[in-house]
């Protein structure tokens, strides 16, 4: 950690060049004598990727930034805050894997006092900085390995809350059992230290295959932003023994949707399924990754096109359907659509069906844009089709 970038005229420089490219301020020659322009053009980088991912920190003057793969790696704003909403008030906290520190800061928001225990003396030195500067004063920075301090650790805590490194000997790995620290040997311990074990796990991971590796798992959150699945957060509660509750969560700025359901649920629910009809729904990703298939349509009162294809459709509009709805102008077997098509411009979806995108967009010389969406997939007769529709 090289204090001399937190002088204020360094600070100064670094704001007031905040939205230039970080490769030009790397080519210049640094103005000052203890800070190369590598470091300044590292800084600039990072408070741009920060007003992205953090926009909170953005604002603060004086943050010192590590390198760009801590940055990659830590929780954005909104996934933080949600998981902070999951924290009852005044609890004891243990972050096993702090980080830079982002889900420490807004975990904290919400409790008496949080340790946070990372294994990189200089990033814990740089939390600990930063923290002070943002005036979050109830989190102790731990040097060191959280799994260490938590065997030699009195307390009990409330929440053990970690985030297993997905990169080992730097490749990205899936499973469980892959990650570190490797959770599946620590459940002893984590349960004789709190009663509430919180983990963040990618988005990739198999869901049902956790469920089988892991005990007292009372919650699973799927949470997505943007359509886009940021990440999985599994809560195990000491001898919870009932099914799991699956919340798929879409994270907005006004409010969010939580869809809950529970795997004895949708192996239960029966769909009826239907030829396209006046509306079409495609659902948001976090309901597509937690599974809701079957659930989403009896939930809602909407019919499905196909077992296997995970659209939706309705004679009248589901207006709080979670994820996007569509308008349907027309639907067109495939084996015809080349002869009756006149769309040139188009959003071309693929569900259900065995050619990729891109390959269809040369078959049928598509191109992107416009408000159009062209739906390819298969109905409930097992024909495929094309569903030409508008965005609601």
């Amino acid at each position: 950690m090289n204090t001399a970038i937190l002088n204020n005229r360094v600070q100064e420089y670094i704001w007031e060049h905040q939205d230039i490219s970080p490769a030009a301020i790397a080519l210049q020659k640094s103005p000052f004598g203890h800070v190369s322009s590598s470091e300044l053009a590292t800084q600039i980088d990072a408070l741009q990727r920060t007003k992205r991912k953090i926009p909170l920190w953005s604002l603060k003057k004086g943050i010192y930034f590590p390198n760009k793969l801590n940055l990659e790696q830590c929780s954005s704003q909104e996934t933080a805050l949600f998981k902070a909403s999951l924290i009852q008030k005044n609890a004891q906290i243990i972050d096993l894997t702090g980080g830079f520190g982002v889900d420490s800061f807004f975990l904290a928001n919400n409790a008496k006092n949080l340790i946070h225990c990372e294994l990189d003396a200089k990033l814990s030195s740089i939390v600990s900085y930063n923290m002070k500067q943002l005036g979050q004063n109830n989190i102790t920075c731990m040097a060191g390995d959280g799994i260490s301090y938590l065997n030699k650790s009195a307390p009990i805590f409330d929440v053990i809350y970690l985030d297993p490194s997905r990169r080992v000997q730097q490749k990205k790995v899936f499973r469980l059992a892959d990650c570190e620290p490797d959770i599946l040997k620590l459940q002893e311990l984590f349960f004789s230290k709190s009663k509430v074990v919180m983990t963040k796990l990618a988005p990739l991971l198999d869901i049902h295959a956790a469920l089988l590796d892991l005990p007292y798992v009372s919650d699973v959150y799927t949470i997505s932003l943007n359509n886009d699945c940021k990440e999985l957060l599994f809560i195990q509660r000491k001898d919870y023994v009932h099914y799991p509750q699956i919340h798929a969560v879409q994270l907005a700025a006004n409010e969010n949707k939580i869809f809950t359901f529970n795997y004895k649920e949708e192996k239960e629910a029966k769909p009826t399924y239907e030829v396209p009809q006046n509306f079409l729904y495609d659902p948001d990703v976090a309901l597509t990754k937690a599974g809701a298939f079957k659930s989403i349509a009896t939930r809602y009162n909407l019919a499905k096109l196909h077992i296997s294809t995970h659209l939706y459709t309705s004679v009248q509009l589901c207006k709080d359907f979670p994820g996007r709805r569509f308008t349907i102008l027309k639907t067109i077997p495939l084996s015809s659509f080349k002869k009756q098509n006149k769309i040139k411009q188009a959003n071309v979806i693929i569900k259900n069906f065995p050619l990729k995108v891109d390959e269809v967009k040369k078959k049928y010389k598509l191109t992107d844009g416009g408000d159009t969406y062209l739906f390819f997939t298969k109905q409930h007769n097992d024909q495929y089709i094309v569903i030409v529709a508008e965005r609601i």
